[in-house]
């Protein structure tokens, strides 16, 4: 009986286990397996920064916030809008007119992603929800009049999508946040009357599964009380067991601290890191919201994406795609073809990237770049390029007499030869399929 009541005690042990508000504690905190899994996820970078559409999301920042102001944001107002006009009296114009959640997560859907995160409150304070702390400084007190955060979480959670949400911690020119700013950030007003109420009533009221934090850089972690939040994220949140988080909770977190690591806007690590990581990138190189001057060659293009995702993967990084979506309401056409096209690929070949884990061996050069993962006893060679003869040599993976090589989407085995005894081997390739993303992946069995 004695021993029956040990087990059970072990046994409830790791549920009963609490975090402590320390990074030691925290970072002991293991990654919700869904997140590792899922892979893909569509970043949305929206709000008030749309309406402008010109510069960036710093647009703000970058015309009344840094010393001296940038002359093309500065010039862009002077040359449209009346003297006096104020950032804020953009916010009206942010009608989201167009929006239609439900077509929104469709495209999102279709791309393949696994996740979705949306911007509730970028630097410039605009909350996509009311916030009872943001006044008349939100979407449904003005512009949509609509709780745009609430609306696409339903549409996307009805399609089996996991849901996030991107808080920046700071906010430019928060008369409180400044203040704190202006005390060494020895007193902590913006903290205890904004944020932190701010952010306890998003979490409760929306439950994501990623916190996607930011605006971290310019004061320490014990001034945000990240570790006092990550705590109760952890332990009495509504969202305790599913959670994931990033690393972006004070100046010096980034790489060190917090669920999976961002480390740096489109972070590409040259080799596999320890630790749990995802990038995030967008599809316009020059920024992450809509800019309606943007020029084609300043997209990324099919192959890119898929080559960044697929190299992403393979090094055991999440990827996590951004679009920035109009002041009206709609994904640019250019955008969604890009996703529908990642996803056309991920349909012959996701099976090469969702819940694999990275190989003993990540690149191999061959003749082509060909990246590779792996899911149990399979190992996936994705050949990035098309290559220049009907023969590929693959020099690492240990062949036996077992071993079977296959094109996904192909069910036919395909004619292989050792190069040497027991390792690498030659693969006699087929017609290889005409696919916009120039990539495909090659599933290897009983291999080593």
């Amino acid at each position: 009986m004695a021993a029956v009541i040990l087990l059970l005690v072990a046994l409830a042990s790791p549920a009963a286990a609490r975090y402590t508000p320390d990074w030691a504690s925290l970072d002991g905190r293991p990654l919700p397996s869904w997140y590792d899994e899922a892979k893909l996820g569509i970043f949305v970078h929206w709000g008030v920064f749309s309406v402008p559409g010109f510069d960036s999301e710093w647009f703000w920042w970058h015309w009344q916030g840094q010393q001296p102001p940038d002359p093309k944001c500065v010039s862009y107002m002077s040359k449209n809008y009346p003297p006096g006009f104020s950032y804020p009296e953009f916010a009206p114009h942010f009608r989201a007119q167009f929006f239609n959640p439900e077509e929104w997560a469709d495209i999102f859907k279709a791309s393949g992603a696994k996740y979705v995160v949306l911007t509730a409150k970028h630097h410039e304070g605009f909350t996509n929800w009311r916030s009872p702390y943001s006044w008349n400084w939100n979407s449904v007190d003005t512009g949509p009049y609509r709780d745009l955060v609430g609306e696409l979480g339903d549409a996307v959670r009805n399609r089996s999508l996991h849901y996030g949400l991107y808080n920046s911690l700071y906010e430019w020119f928060n008369p409180l946040y400044l203040e704190d700013k202006k005390n060494g950030f020895k007193t902590q007003k913006f903290v205890m009357q904004k944020l932190l109420p701010e952010l306890y009533n998003m979490v409760v009221r929306y439950r994501p599964e990623v916190i996607w934090s930011d605006g971290d850089w310019e004061a320490p972690d014990t001034y945000w009380n990240s570790t006092q939040f990550l705590a109760w994220l952890y332990n009495d949140s509504p969202v305790k067991d599913a959670v994931v988080t990033n690393d972006r909770w004070g100046a010096g977190c980034a790489c060190k601290h917090g669920g999976f690591y961002n480390c740096e806007d489109k972070y590409t690590p040259g080799q596999l890191p320890k630790h749990k990581w995802e990038k995030c990138t967008s599809v316009d190189t020059l920024s992450w919201g809509y800019r309606r001057n943007m020029k084609l060659q300043e997209l990324m293009d099919l192959p890119a994406i898929v080559y960044d995702l697929v190299s992403t993967v393979a090094l055991g990084g999440n990827y996590l795609l951004n679009v920035g979506p109009t002041a009206d309401g709609t994904i640019p056409p250019v955008f969604e073809e890009r996703l529908r096209g990642l996803g056309a690929w991920l349909e012959t070949n996701g099976e090469a990237i969702f819940a694999t884990t990275p190989w003993r061996v990540q690149l191999e050069n061959t003749t082509v770049p060909v990246w590779y993962t792996s899911k149990g006893p399979t190992v996936y060679a994705i050949i990035t390029a098309r290559p220049p003869t009907s023969t590929l040599k693959l020099s690492i993976p240990k062949t036996s007499a077992a071993t079977k090589v296959t094109l996904l989407g192909s069910p036919s085995p395909l004619p292989w030869a050792p190069v040497y005894p027991n390792a690498g081997l030659t693969v006699l390739l087929p017609e290889l399929p005409s696919t916009a993303a120039q990539a495909w992946a090659l599933k290897l069995d009983a291999v080593q």
